[in-house]
């Protein structure tokens, strides 16, 4: 890539790597084209709530290694965002609470440590909603984040920061969250790659107090499947003290020993127990299911064979017990909550503790049904999110293909994947009429992170996408 064709801020993550090594150019010149780009975009996006001061150091730092041909790894000069509720050790962490404003770790949270041993130039903090428990991004203490293919719509959440920092050309690659679909839903409204590993996949210490039990993973955001699988290649792996590492780890070897599924049996899933779908997204995640025929597999078109309907209930319960157990162990963080967040919370605090056994056992039960649907399908393929992007400052689309939906109306296809451990990797489809993005998921069973980011680079391949900028 010559700097006269386009600028640095374009290149991969790969790109970034293989001209360092040969000397096209250094990570101080991208780092300063970052930063560059950062101020240009992000008076419109807000996607950064804060930089840090040591990434010109640290970029100098990177050329020097480069320069005596002793990079720390193929991720070393490449700048990463991390999202705001991951904890740093020199920049605060605010979970997009007024509470925990300036709030600062004496550690990294574990993902956030590799990345940085790595050799990753860790540029700043990218926002989130309050608590990160909202599928678009606005808080009262940064305000709101906004779309780069369209200014006046979101770019979903809770990883909204993330996602247009990496759309619009400040980073290559960023370090986020997914606890029911933060991950890929933004991707999808945005045109990335975004992988939420299997549980377990990337280890996690030193983090803020889980809000939805043990659903929520460490992942990367990309505009190629090769870069997300460069930074996930420095993530991943287990710890001692993280026991669903071990678990993780373990199953990972057992999907390497099996036999390779080619061609694979794989389930299009179009709509979920008949939640309405926007007709263009249906559409194009259609196509997209139909290239994977064009790879050999087999594809069959059909129902979900789970029964989910515990979940429209359950969700919203896991949320209210998590935030009624944080407020009872930090009271003072609920003071200077948002109003719904307080009331979640209350309504947690009335539940039953039998409830949340009663939930427990439900998703066991869940990951057992999962484990025995992936003995008749090597793949299930379903759209991202059920909605197109819509008004930045609102929390969900109210309508979807004129039919009235809750709050979590646009996220029926993402949630359940959370609750059942599984890795799965969102993927550019065709975009829509207007030019927004949309998304098509591939989920794969516990453990099978690798094969499923195999299959994700061969459907890239036949449908390129990294080439589309938004016209900031």
């Amino acid at each position: 890539m010559k700097e006269t064709s386009r600028p640095w801020w374009q290149a991969s993550a790969v790109q970034l790597g293989q001209a360092y090594r040969s000397g096209q150019v250094t990570p101080s010149a991208v780092a300063t084209a970052c930063l560059a780009r950062i101020a240009e975009v992000n008076p419109r996006l807000n996607a950064f709530v804060a930089l840090r001061e040591a990434f010109l150091q640290d970029a100098q730092a990177s050329t020097e290694r480069h320069a005596r041909r002793q990079p720390l790894s193929l991720l070393d000069g490449v700048p990463l965002s991390i999202k705001d509720n991951l904890l740093t050790c020199d920049m605060p962490t605010s979970w997009g609470c007024r509470a925990l404003a300036g709030h600062r770790s004496e550690e990294d949270e574990t993902p956030v440590a590799r990345a940085r041993a790595a050799g990753a130039l860790l540029v700043g903090k990218t926002n989130v909603p309050e608590f990160t428990l909202e599928g678009y991004t606005d808080n009262a203490l940064f305000g709101t984040t906004r779309n780069p293919w369209n200014l006046a719509l979101t770019p979903g959440g809770s990883s909204g920061g993330a996602v247009a920092g990496v759309a619009s050309g400040c980073t290559p690659l960023a370090l986020a969250t997914d606890g029911g679909g933060s991950i890929r839903r933004p991707a999808s409204h945005t045109g990335l790659v975004g992988f939420k590993p299997s549980l377990g996949a990337v280890a996690r210490e030193h983090a803020l107090p889980t809000l939805l039990l043990d659903f929520e993973v460490v992942g990367p955001i990309a505009r190629t499947v090769a870069d997300a699988r460069l930074l996930f290649d420095a993530l991943r792996g287990p710890t001692q003290r993280d026991r669903r590492s071990l678990a993780a780890s373990a199953a990972a070897t057992l999907a390497s020993q099996g036999p390779a599924a080619l061609p694979a049996r794989v389930l299009y899933v179009p709509a979920m127990n008949g939640a309405a779908v926007d007709p263009e997204i249906a559409q194009c995640c259609l196509q997209a299911a139909g290239r994977l025929r064009q790879l050999g597999h087999h594809v069959t078109a059909g129902e979900l064979p789970l029964d989910l309907r515990w979940m429209n209930e359950s969700w919203p319960e896991v949320a209210q017990i998590g935030l009624a157990a944080l407020f009872s162990s930090h009271p003072h963080w609920r003071e200077d909550a948002a109003t719904k967040y307080q009331a979640m919370a209350t309504a947690g605090q009335a539940l039953p503790a039998s409830r949340l056994w009663q939930l427990i056992g439900e998703i066991d039960e869940l990951r057992l049904a999962c484990s025995r649907l992936f003995e008749t399908y090597d793949l299930i393929v379903m759209p991202s999110a059920a909605a197109l992007p819509w008004p930045a400052q609102e929390a969900f689309p109210p309508e979807i293909d004129g039919k009235k939906v809750g709050p979590r109306g646009h996220a029926v296809f993402t949630g359940w994947v959370n609750a059942a451990g599984l890795p799965a990797v969102a993927l550019p489809a065709s975009p829509a009429a207007n030019g927004l993005p949309i998304g098509i998921q591939l989920i794969g069973a516990y453990g099978t992170d690798v094969a499923l980011l195999d299959l994700a680079e061969r459907y890239e391949a036949l449908a390129p996408w990294a080439g589309r900028w938004p016209a900031l």
